[in-house]
């Protein structure tokens, strides 16, 4: 099997028969949804099982207790029999031609390459971001934003083993890991093949995490100052890395045991009065 479509799902079943169509619409056939179910109470359970009677597409169900994208995604990985692994969330869909381009960008890549991202477009087909100058670039996703200077949200797919190999940190206590903590990661190792066609629709539901993202990095510190600790040591640009160094004592603040969260190097620490006055700013806002 050459595809896991994997989604990660927390009380969307008013909206997975939209994802559920468009996968069943697909031109290339050779794929699996994989569905974990984190711990819904809305009906997900027995919507999905409609779905499996119908025997339309193959599909595995998976359900855990409320924990959170990244232990949902960790899960998924350990049961997918594809060879490449595409995140798909519960409130997206992909257009009927997606896993048809992926298969063909796949297929010019060769054993370095981690895997392959294309675009992202709104529901109403307009693309995020400034899509690539190019047909195809070969980089890391750290290159993809600081040197190809690409915006906006894009639709990556690894391959299934690269994902094993790099799991998603799991910290007790924590229900948010950044995505890109493990992207940036795989980075340092492996290379993607980011072609220019739309792959995935997404649309922003109130309420959802890129909804809630400061309140819920707040609620995970150390996952949080992990990623901006780990992007300080990366190769990007000044500007970035005071950033970085910023939001990394803003989510510091928030942490009750200082232990458990990553140390920056001591120049770091001058830049600390400008987080402490973004989690000031946090807190009157939440």
């Amino acid at each position: 099997m050459l595809i896991t479509v994997f989604t990660p799902t927390y009380n969307r079943a008013h909206l997975l028969g939209r994802l559920y169509e468009s996968l069943c619409a697909q031109r290339f056939t050779d794929f699996e949804w994989v569905i974990v179910d984190d711990g819904s109470t809305d009906g997900t359970a027995s919507l999905v099982q409609g779905f499996i009677a119908e025997r339309q597409i193959d599909i595995k169900y998976l359900s855990q207790r409320n924990g959170g994208k990244h232990r949902a995604i960790n899960h998924g990985v350990s049961q997918a029999k594809g060879e490449l692994f595409f995140i798909v969330d519960s409130d997206d869909y992909l257009p009927a031609d997606s896993l048809q381009c992926i298969a063909a960008e796949y297929s010019k890549c060769d054993s370095s390459i981690g895997g392959v991202a294309g675009l992202d477009a709104t529901y109403g087909g307009k693309v995020i971001g400034s899509g690539l100058a190019q047909d195809f670039i070969e980089c890391n996703s750290m290159d993809i934003r600081f040197k190809h200077r690409v915006t906006g949200d894009l639709a990556e797919v690894f391959k299934t083993c690269v994902m094993r190999e790099f799991p998603f940190p799991e910290v007790e206590g924590e229900k948010f890991c950044p995505e890109a903590l493990v992207w940036n990661r795989i980075a340092h190792k492996y290379k993607l093949r980011y072609f220019n066609k739309v792959i995935y629709i997404a649309e922003y539901q109130d309420g959802g995490l890129t909804d809630n993202i400061v309140r819920v990095r707040r609620q995970s510190p150390v996952a949080s100052t992990t990623y901006y600790a780990e992007l300080l040591s990366s190769d990007i640009p000044w500007g970035q890395k005071l950033k970085a160094a910023i939001n990394y004592w803003r989510f510091r603040l928030c942490c009750k045991k200082f232990s458990r969260v990553p140390r920056l190097p001591l120049l770091w620490n001058a830049v600390w009065p400008l987080g402490w006055l973004m989690h000031l700013r946090d807190l009157h806002s939440s």
